[in-house]
């Protein structure tokens, strides 16, 4: 048996928040039937999908809770799982889950790494959350618009996550908990011509994990 996660397109600012995916293996009626279970995401909104594909055929699992059992000579049939019975057979394994990633953006000044105004409140947040999330990493992703030469704006997006990285480490917290990316112009949060100003695409996205 095979399971291949399904690409998603995420909008907004969300990043790729996870994908909810139990096996749970050997937990029906038969001991020779596998079961695998899409968790919902928060709020029971939907995480993605999943392929579970056997050499009898192929099922993809995209809603909360779709299931599909897959029997020793690899016959799939599908169905959906109660949630409370998820919970109380296997609440044991989800307790065990590591925390979901927390996300914000700090927003910068056209062609420099001066953070925009309102972004000490937003680093005020993170670093509640840091201080309460022992052995957590934060990972700091610059980002620029597409005023400029690529060259230049990839170098611009890392100093950008640079001097994030910079005014946390002045507050206390420990540099090696972080890690700083650059992706230039390549990833904008909205989507402009070339040599368009656009202020939230200049922008550091900080996750923490």
């Amino acid at each position: 048996m095979t399971i291949r996660r399904l690409p998603r397109a995420w909008s907004g600012r969300a990043l790729a928040a996870g994908l909810g995916l139990a096996l749970l293996a050997g937990g029906c009626a038969s001991p020779q039937v596998d079961r695998v279970v899409l968790l919902p995401g928060r709020e029971g909104r939907p995480t993605g999908g999943v392929s579970v594909r056997t050499p009898q055929g192929e099922r993809v699992l995209d809603q909360p809770l779709a299931e599909a059992r897959v029997a020793r000579d690899g016959a799939i049939t599908p169905g959906t799982a109660k949630a409370d019975e998820v919970q109380a057979r296997y609440g044991a394994l989800l307790a065990a889950q590591p925390p979901r990633a927390r996300l914000w953006t700090v927003y910068f000044e056209t062609g420099s790494n001066q953070m925009a105004a309102g972004s000490d409140a937003t680093l005020d947040e993170v670093r509640q959350a840091l201080a309460g999330y022992p052995g957590g990493e934060l990972v700091l992703i610059g980002h620029t618009d597409r005023v400029g030469q690529l060259e230049d704006n990839d170098r611009l997006s890392l100093q950008r996550a640079k001097a994030l990285k910079d005014r946390l480490v002045a507050a206390g917290f420990a540099e090696q908990q972080m890690q700083v990316v650059g992706r230039g112009e390549r990833e904008p949060l909205v989507a402009t011509p070339d040599e368009t100003a656009e202020p939230r695409n200049r922008r550091v996205d900080i996750k923490l994990r």
